[in-house]
């Protein structure tokens, strides 16, 4: 089977064809139970793919994000994805609460 498609769990389940597991999320029952790997990956489009951008730190920048790497055991790329995207959550529920306190 090519790598991203799930695979059907191995039990009785496993003669259930593609169009019957379709006709039962029709149904808006829950499918889960047939694959195995527990989630699958949304498909790739141009807003969740990966683009390479180029960011220039100091270097006592960068000792402070491999500190932090270090002591949360994940990459440099994974703090700095992390730190970006709560500073964009703070920047729109600051804006929000100032629209909703303009909007009073």
């Amino acid at each position: 089977m090519p790598g991203n498609q799930p695979q059907l769990k191995e039990t009785s389940m496993q003669n259930t064809t593609v169009d019957d597991i379709a006709k039962i999320a029709e149904q808006d029952e829950d499918i889960e139970k047939y694959f195995k790997g527990g989630s699958m990956k949304p498909p790739r489009t141009a807003a969740n793919s990966p683009i390479r951008v180029n960011v220039d730190f100091t270097g006592e920048m960068l000792k402070e994000l491999d500190h932090l790497a270090a002591n949360l055991n994940i990459s440099r790329q994974a703090v700095i994805k992390s730190l970006l995207q709560q500073a964009l959550n703070n920047h729109y529920t600051a804006q929000a609460h100032k629209a909703s306190l303009e909007s009073a």
